[in-house]
């Protein structure tokens, strides 16, 4: 069963909660989203570390209800 967008939102707000999170659907399936996550949490991390803090935070539904998700991180600027 696909995922909708709150609920990709909802989890990564739940994980990080200082979160900036914009998600795009990117065919309309709910299958294949894009999301640009923001958070001071990231501060120190190298990107790897951090979209795997992202993917930590949808608790194992990457690959499963969540197909495919481009996944774009950043610090806020004043972190």
């Amino acid at each position: 069963m696909p995922m909708n967008a709150n609920d990709i939102e909802r989890f990564i707000k739940e994980a990080l909660p200082d979160a900036e999170v914009q998600i795009n659907d990117l065919r309309g399936d709910g299958d294949h989203y894009a999301a640009f996550v923001r958070s001071s949490a990231f501060k120190g991390k190298n990107r790897v570390q951090q979209h795997q803090m992202v993917y930590n935070a949808l608790q194992g539904r990457m690959g499963n209800e969540l197909h495919a998700l481009a996944l774009q991180t950043a610090v806020p600027e004043d972190a």
